[in-house]
């Protein structure tokens, strides 16, 4: 199980699996539950590489991020270098 620490976002911190480049158990804290839950189960047994190319650079309103976009973040962050 991997932790990752937000940044700029009301979840704080987006805790998840990656199992032969598959991303699962995937649970944020904090945030807009109802969509964070959303989230999660659309993207349970996802290939990592096409979540992070639907997800990241969403943004939330003005801001420069959202929960999505941590979240592709975090799946990038563990994945060997590509």
């Amino acid at each position: 199980m991997f932790e990752y620490k937000t940044h700029g976002t009301c979840s704080t911190k987006i805790h998840f699996d990656v199992t032969d480049n598959k991303v699962y158990n995937v649970s944020f804290e904090h945030g807009c539950q109802g969509n964070l839950q959303g989230v999660s189960t659309l993207v349970d047994g996802m290939d990592a590489e096409e979540l992070i190319r639907k997800l990241k650079g969403i943004r939330c309103g003005f801001k420069k991020t959202s929960c999505p976009d941590q979240l592709a973040l975090a799946v990038e962050s563990v994945l060997p270098a590509r």
